[in-house]
């Protein structure tokens, strides 16, 4: 790598929060406003839809003026769901292809990354508004009811959730769906095995109540983070920061001394009583079903709201893929997954996506230069087993270095031609899943997934029948020669 691309992948993002990238995004035309549109559905259908229009190029959404709200109250969708975005969240070079951000964020890590703790701070911009006890009125808010099936409405879908845990005083930050209850009362749901869940166990264990702080709107990059699959007393605060290259400013909030982003736009502060429970859902999930029915959930008693003058929430809608959260989870999960299988030791690791249309997680290809017999296989067991790739998948696709692992096309052509099915899928069975896998109907929530060696049988690799298409050389001659052919908007 050169050194003017090192110095690349080692910038950092500039910004504080997600108003500083709202003025980036209007500058590189990335951002639509919209006033006057409904929180009761018309707000997601619309960011749906122009999702499911522009994958990976839509615009980020501003809602403004929303009917029933003070004026100012803003909800904003998809703030890093495109590539171009995205590598400006992240300050990365802006990507020619997908893979190009997965490398370029994985680069980082492996040249220039160290975790990084949060800084406490006395005071930030979330301190601009309190509402404390009786004053707390969460319908102020403009919580979006996002699917026409849902429950009720979401105040938490691009949010983040703080927890610490009571043993070892590690803080956890995850994200979960916040349904508002009533005025001073919400509902969360989360999925058996994750971290959030296991701290609020402890808690109950011993008939005590579980404090947690909710952000529901602040930097893509905590988001992104909280996220993903991090190891046990890993905090996603010192990785983010890590991302950033500098830490994230936080103040403790006035209840339980927990850690809220200085920056961020609306925060709710409570705590989930043992015994305490409400009915929760449905909710269209990201997988793109209702699978999981409505049931009895805790109860979080909110006895604090913090927010900024003129907050924005910032809203994911789970949904039928591509949604408008996936693009930027498939990048952060691929470059996860290519270096904790590069740690294991894998070699000849030539790119790694997470398809969107398998919502980030479910379809995951891995390309790699075979070295060796059995390479192929080890690459995939490896991606289907590692902690950024075990939870809720279904497939794990291994191609040969010719194929881009994110084009579709490339990738079932890959496992037409070069997959002999009954010798070329394995199978992993009662893996890490969730209630929300529309596949499963009762615990334990365990599923199977099939990992497919989609790569030139090893034996023939070497003479494998040749490609048909045009080379390199000639490609980019006749790209050179009629450029306006390849440059149409």
């Amino acid at each position: 790598m050169d050194d003017n691309a090192r110095s690349r992948i080692n910038a950092r993002p500039s910004h504080e929060g997600v108003r500083d990238l709202l003025d980036d995004f209007e500058k590189m035309g990335e951002l639509v406003k919209i006033d006057g549109a409904d929180a009761h559905l018309e707000m997601s259908a619309l960011a749906e839809q122009v999702t499911m229009r522009y994958p990976g190029e839509e615009p980020a959404i501003l809602f403004d003026n929303i009917p029933g709200y003070p004026k100012g109250f803003r909800v904003l969708s998809g703030a890093s769901n495109s590539y171009k975005r995205l590598a400006h969240v992240l300050g990365l070079p802006e990507p020619k292809g997908r893979i190009d951000i997965v490398r370029a964020y994985k680069a980082r890590m492996k040249e220039k990354f160290e975790m990084t703790p949060p800084r406490e701070v006395p005071t930030g911009p979330i301190f601009d508004n309190i509402m404390r006890d009786d004053e707390v009125d969460l319908t102020k808010f403009p919580a979006p009811f996002v699917h026409e099936l849902d429950g009720g409405r979401y105040i938490g879908t691009e949010d983040i959730v703080v927890m610490r845990d009571p043993d070892t005083g590690w803080v956890n930050v995850g994200t979960y769906r916040i349904a508002v209850h009533s005025k001073n009362t919400v509902g969360v749901w989360m999925s058996p095995g994750k971290h959030g869940r296991l701290i609020r166990e402890k808690y109950f264990a011993r008939n005590q109540p579980c404090p947690v702080i909710i952000s529901c709107g602040q930097d893509p990059i905590l988001f992104l983070c909280a996220n993903a699959e991090m190891a046990e007393g890993v905090s996603e605060f010192d990785y983010a920061g890590g991302q950033r290259g500098r830490p994230y400013d936080v103040v403790k909030s006035e209840v339980y001394g927990l850690p809220i982003p200085a920056s961020s736009e609306l925060v709710l502060e409570g705590e989930m009583v043992p015994g305490e429970t409400q009915l929760e859902g449905p909710f269209g999930e990201f997988m793109g079903y209702y699978a999981s029915e409505a049931s009895q959930q805790p109860v979080i008693r909110i006895k604090r709201i913090y927010y900024r003058n003129n907050p924005i929430i910032t809203m994911a809608i789970p949904s039928r893929p591509p949604s408008n959260f996936t693009v930027a989870r498939a990048a952060v999960k691929s470059s996860m997954i290519w270096d904790e299988c590069e740690k294991a030791g894998l070699a000849g690791i030539q790119g790694v996506w997470c398809h969107e249309a398998g919502a980030g997680r479910l379809f995951n290809v891995i390309s790699i230069k075979q070295q060796y017999p059995g390479h192929a296989k080890q690459a995939g067991m490896l991606a289907a087993n590692c902690q950024s790739g075990a939870y809720a998948g279904r497939w794990v696709v291994v191609v040969d270095e010719d194929i881009d692992p994110s084009n579709i096309h490339d990738v079932v052509w890959a496992m037409s031609t070069r997959c002999d099915p009954p010798n070329d899928i394995d199978y992993i069975r009662r893996h890490w899943s969730t209630p929300l896998d529309p596949m499963l109907s009762k615990p334990p929530w365990e599923n199977n997934r099939a990992v497919v060696d989609a790569c030139k049988p090893w034996a023939m690799k070497d003479n494998f029948p040749i490609t048909a298409e045009a080379s390199t050389e000639l490609r980019e001659k006749v790209m050179a020669k009629w450029p306006d052919l390849f440059n149409r908007s």
